[in-house]
């Protein structure tokens, strides 16, 4: 293992300016050795935790990160779309932004309080990456992201010893890469290149990946691993390896893998020629490196997804800016109705989205059984909602939408980012792989009864409990978002003042008569096994679920947050908006002719918060202005 001075020169090395000094140790991941203390802060971890599930804190510290990266129409700033567009032209990242969060220890924010760190709550994780991801997707993804995705399976089957090693090296300003993703396969991390073995008596790893994102200047390698050949599950493990520590020889970077997006996120691979690992890299058991990912995505499935939307948020705000400015169909935007639609619908989707990652992250942090579930419905919605909104606002700035650079290239950016960061079709395949062989119990246990709904996972601020990944779950034992439909359909039979319930009553019976619908269909799937339920049929079934969700999680966050301080998200008028879009995905209806359809208070709720300016998701929170 390298010494302590190897370490820090590591760091400082790929840091663009100077971290907090690492720990005064450099023990193998693994080593029973004693931890050092950390110095983030100098501040205990009480205090830490005490601090991190404030949601007044939360807010603070997505507002120092959005005033600290700065107005991003402000063309003089050296974190602005200007300065993100002539460096994505450049494939890179703007010069400043990593030095600009190495200062405020972004890191942090990716390792549990209990280690020092400052990661209690995963939709508070998500929240305070969105500032980054709002203005590039390169930089969120390839500064944090995925050191978040790898230090996931530390933080969940790691021992103490490797979870203080992952932990002081980020905390020191270091990186980690994670191997799941694999170029020829997609991203089934299951088809995997990289082998376990043994040769000569001694344990070694070869084979090569593509495309793994920071491979080249991450000191922290998770790697998931052929370990066995016989079939099934149990032939994968985890390790978690220290770059310096690997014989120079035996190790190879390859060369970064050209892409259309995310063009300044560094994509490299890594080639592995016996070299030999130690018994002390192993993350977990030996063989359970597929418990151990799905475990790991109950939590980074949800998160990553709430962070990218943010891009949406960009996209969205340079869309409504080109058509307040220069009009739309040689019309202007006032006298457009379509146009207006169009802007209306894609804010409405940005708030699905989010209202359905914050059930699924708030999941995460109750330990809910059924959180892997969710996760996997947040995983592959949330890239269909975006992507289609996105191309839709794309008809509204007509030829503008192929300008690189100037006041609207950030638009074209982020079209090309978003299918990048959202993994794609195998992504989805993955994710419905991951819900398919659920449904037959759900629907047998389960999609009855209001009983089981947890207010817990819709009221904005309240404090959800503390993130705790050794609880993570994959086996859905209920499912209270499905409950919280049924709950919002008595809630709305009994309250008949409710504003536009002439259009909301019928809205809410044609989604709970598709859940009986989807509860007959599913309570006739056999009970088999992940493979056996990975078909056409059941993806369809699957798919129709996740909009269920998403209109459930609508629901639950319009219900819980009356009477309360976010007056928007508590008006019912995003609701329909939201309904409606849903079931016209899942093709049910027929509404009451003349039913109304609130999209001018949508409408107007948008100019409002492009003009303060705030965000267009579920937290209305200030941005950064000139």
């Amino acid at each position: 293992m390298a010494s302590a001075t190897t370490l820090a020169q590591q760091d400082q090395a790929a840091a663009p300016a100077a971290p907090p000094a690492p720990p005064a140790a450099g023990h193998a991941p693994g080593t029973a050795a004693t931890a050092p203390a950390v110095s983030q802060e100098a501040v205990s971890q009480e205090a830490v935790s005490q601090e991190a599930v404030s949601e007044a804190a939360v807010q603070q510290r997505v507002a120092e990160l959005e005033a600290r990266l700065g107005d991003p129409w402000d063309a003089a700033n050296p974190l602005g779309h200007a300065a993100i567009l002539a460096a994505d032209a450049r494939g890179q990242v703007p010069a400043h932004a990593e030095a600009l969060l190495d200062e405020v220890h972004l890191n942090a924010e990716f390792v549990p309080a209990a280690l020092g760190g400052r990661l209690v709550r995963a939709d508070a994780l998500a929240r305070i990456l969105r500032p980054v991801f709002r203005r590039d997707q390169a930089l969120g993804v390839g500064y944090g992201a995925f050191s978040v995705l790898a230090g996931a399976s530390v933080w969940t089957a790691g021992s103490p010893a490797q979870q203080r090693w992952a932990a002081d090296l980020l905390l020191g300003g270091g990186r980690l890469a994670v191997s799941y993703r694999e170029l020829a396969h997609g991203n089934a991390f299951l088809r995997d290149e990289f082998r376990l073995g043994r040769q000569g008596g001694a344990t070694v790893l070869n084979g090569t990946k593509r495309v793994i994102i920071n491979a080249d200047r991450a000191q922290g390698l998770v790697v998931v691993c052929r370990s066995s050949d016989e079939p099934g599950s149990q032939a994968h493990s985890t390790l978690l390896l220290d770059r310096a520590a690997l014989p120079a020889g035996r190790v190879r970077d390859l060369e970064p893998y050209p892409l259309v997006g995310m063009r300044g996120c560094r994509m490299t691979g890594l080639a592995f020629t016996d070299c030999p690992v130690p018994p002390t890299a192993l993350v977990g058991e030996a063989g359970h490196g597929v418990h151990l990912a799905l475990r790991s995505f109950a939590f980074t499935r949800s998160v990553l997804p709430a962070m990218v939307l943010a891009g949406g948020d960009t996209a969205l705000r340079t869309a409504l800016r080109f058509a307040r400015q220069h009009g739309v169909g040689h019309r202007p935007l006032a006298r457009n109705p379509q146009a207006r639609r169009t802007l209306a619908g894609a804010f409405t989707d940005l708030l699905i989205c989010d209202s359905l990652a914050l059930a699924a992250t708030r999941a995460a942090n109750r330990a809910l059984g059924i959180t892997g579930v969710y996760a996997a419905a947040t995983k592959y919605l949330l890239p269909i909602l975006l992507n289609d909104a996105v191309h839709e606002l794309s008809v509204l700035l007509g030829s503008s939408i192929y300008v690189r650079d100037g006041e609207y290239g950030i638009f074209q950016k982020h079209v090309r980012d978003l299918p990048v960061t959202s993994l794609g079709h195998a992504g989805a395949a993955a994710a419905l792989s991951t819900i398919s062989p659920q449904l037959p119990a759900l629907a047998r246990r389960s999609w009855s009864a209001a009983a089981g709904a947890d207010h817990h996972l819709f009221r904005l601020r309240a404090h959800p409990g503390a993130l705790d990944f050794t609880r993570l779950a994959t086996f859905a034992d209920r499912d209270p978002l499905c409950a919280e439909l049924l709950a919002a359909a008595d809630h709305l039979h009994h309250s008949p003042g409710t504003e536009f319930a002439a259009v909301l009553r019928p809205l809410v019976s044609h989604l709970v008569a598709e859940l009986r619908r989807l509860r007959a269909a599913c309570a006739t799937l056999a009970l088999l096994s992940r493979d056996c339920l990975a078909n056409p049929q059941t993806y369809a079934l699957a798919d129709r679920y996740t909009l269920l969700l998403a209109a459930a999680a609508c629901l639950g966050v319009w219900r819980h947050q009356q009477h309360g301080p976010d007056r928007f998200v508590a008006h019912p008028a995003w609701l329909v908006n939201a309904l409606l879009r849903i079931c016209t995905r899942l093709g049910i209806g027929p509404l009451p002719a003349g039913a109304p359809a609130p999209e001018d208070e949508v409408f107007t709720e948008l100019l409002r918060r492009h003009d303060q300016p705030t965000s267009f998701d579920l937290y209305d929170s200030p941005l950064a202005t000139g």
